[in-house]
């Protein structure tokens, strides 16, 4: 699907807060409501590899940055470019999972993932983990996204 001009919305997102007035200490929304007719796009995870690389890998491929910050920025342009596709925004992530080698990365990742969200604050969940699919890599992150219903359906 080629980027086009984004099909009017048929559904909002709602970030979903029991007690509001708690809402400014959380780095996420603790759920997102869908209101209305979409589809759902269901995004594999990226890491700071580059989104196309052989299978099985090729080490030369998967030669990550030593900085959170950077190997985060990576993973989101590989997302950005999955969005720009579709002809979705940030906005239309309704959940986020990031898997991290080291928790205490956390605060870095947020910072450098805020940059691409802004104020949208999607549902969110973060693993620590072992190891990810390549030597070096740190964080990797997978998202679901909810897309207007075309027209032409």
């Amino acid at each position: 699907m080629t980027a086009m001009t984004k099909p009017q919305s048929t559904f909002k997102l709602e970030a979903v807060h029991p007690d509001p007035s708690q809402a400014h200490k959380m780095p996420y929304a603790p759920a997102i409501r869908i209101v209305g007719a979409c589809d759902l796009m269901f995004l594999s995870g990226a890491t700071s590899s580059p989104l196309y690389h052989d299978h099985p890998h090729q080490d030369h491929e998967h030669v990550h940055p030593h900085s959170i910050e950077e190997q985060t920025k990576n993973a989101m342009n590989a997302i950005q470019s999955i969005l720009d596709d579709v002809g979705a925004t940030w906005r239309d992530v309704v959940k986020v999972t990031k898997y991290l080698t080291d928790f205490r990365d956390a605060d870095a990742m947020h910072k450098t993932m805020h940059a691409y969200f802004g104020d949208w604050l999607p549902a969110s969940t973060t693993v620590c983990i072992n190891q990810l699919s390549s030597p070096g890599a740190r964080v990797e992150l997978d998202m679901i996204v909810a897309l207007p219903k075309s027209a032409a359906k």
